[in-house]
């Protein structure tokens, strides 16, 4: 293992884990890091990986110096995909045209984090309880402006249950049931 060469304290911040980390996602590459920083090849990997760095392949440096902003806004874009719609990896993989571990890599350098199956669910099913509750809202303002249970249903291709569901989680307050039959009087019986 070579020793560290002594490093003068001007010198000391832009060898710091993180300043290596910043221009190594910046796109320097760790032989430009070498000798920009005079530290050993094993040291500068080292820092990188205490800094949490996720390394590239040459063809991703190659790919990244073409158009780094291009990159950047694909990035920020699965990002967007990933945390607010909950996308899954695959489906980044989809809209980017790359792989899944290409995927993986731009959310991570977009600031994003992975989550795991379980999280992926939960999102998801947060998400169509937000859209059914939307749903149920839309449904709740037609039936106050007059609207009867079974035109709900008709309209939105629901049963008159599920709209009855939806209602009651909308907080409606019902209007009394009517009988749309025959006249029933109590007094008529034989």
């Amino acid at each position: 293992m070579n020793p560290e060469p002594p490093v003068t304290p001007d010198a000391s911040e832009a060898v710091t884990p993180q300043a290596l980390r910043q221009q190594y996602e910046a796109g320097a590459t760790v032989d430009e890091l070498v000798t920009a920083s005079g530290l050993s090849y094993g040291t500068v990997l080292n820092r990188l990986h205490d800094a949490g760095t996720v390394m590239r392949s040459s063809w991703q440096t190659r790919r990244m110096r073409q158009n780094p902003h291009a990159r950047q806004r694909l990035a920020a874009r699965l990002r967007t995909l990933y945390e607010q719609h909950g996308a899954t990896l695959t489906e980044l993989a989809a809209a980017a045209g790359e792989t899944r571990r290409s995927a993986r890599r731009l959310l991570i350098e977009a600031g994003g984090t992975v989550r795991t199956t379980q999280q992926t669910l939960r999102v998801r099913a947060a998400a169509r309880a937000a859209e059914r509750y939307k749903v149920a809202l839309s449904l709740r303002a037609r039936y106050e402006a007059g609207a009867t249970v079974p035109e709900l249903a008709r309209e939105h291709s629901y049963s008159v249950a599920t709209v009855y569901r939806l209602l009651h989680q909308a907080g409606t307050r019902m209007r009394p049931q009517h009988h749309h039959g025959p006249a029933h009087d109590a007094r008529k019986r034989p």
